[in-house]
């Protein structure tokens, strides 16, 4: 069984360099996982951080499952993470160290379970995102220019 992507954080690879990746399990509750089948989820603005020894995504948005009537899960809640204690204690030294971020990439299904990509990730200055857009528009000239070639 292979991985089913629910959401992807385009913006975050625009806004920061990522040194680091770590898989993590994510603690939710039925209506949540109905809601994360059905792709209802944003991860703009969000984050991960260190709570008393346990890890926690913050700012993630899973919109509400429509029949879930009075059960229904509070979109905005803070939600956590499964990971080892030494990841935790690790992931927890650098962020407070480096002033480093843990930012999610990606949010999928693994074998049935919700797992998300969290990314160690540095900031990037105006200038550097500027050299990664001119950097892109390079390469989709070039290879923009080499498929003219092939077909002529």
């Amino acid at each position: 069984m292979g991985e089913k992507l629910v959401v992807q954080n385009r913006r975050a690879r625009h806004d920061y360099f990522i040194l680091e990746k770590v898989e993590a399990g994510i603690e939710l509750r039925g209506s949540e996982v109905k809601s994360l089948r059905a792709g209802h989820m944003t991860l703009k603005d969000s984050y991960a951080e260190v709570r008393g020894g346990e890890m926690f995504l913050v700012g993630a948005h899973i919109g509400s499952y429509e029949k879930a009537n009075i059960y229904d899960h509070e979109p905005e809640r803070p939600r956590r993470l499964l990971l080892h204690k030494r990841e935790i204690i690790k992931l927890g030294a650098k962020v407070a160290e480096k002033g480093l971020t843990l930012v999610p990439l990606r949010v999928y299904f693994k074998q049935g379970r919700a797992k998300v990509e969290l990314g160690l990730c540095k900031g990037k200055h105006t200038v550097d995102k500027r050299d990664a857009i001119r950097e892109r528009d390079v390469a989709r000239e070039a290879e923009r220019a080499m498929r003219d070639l092939r077909r002529k």
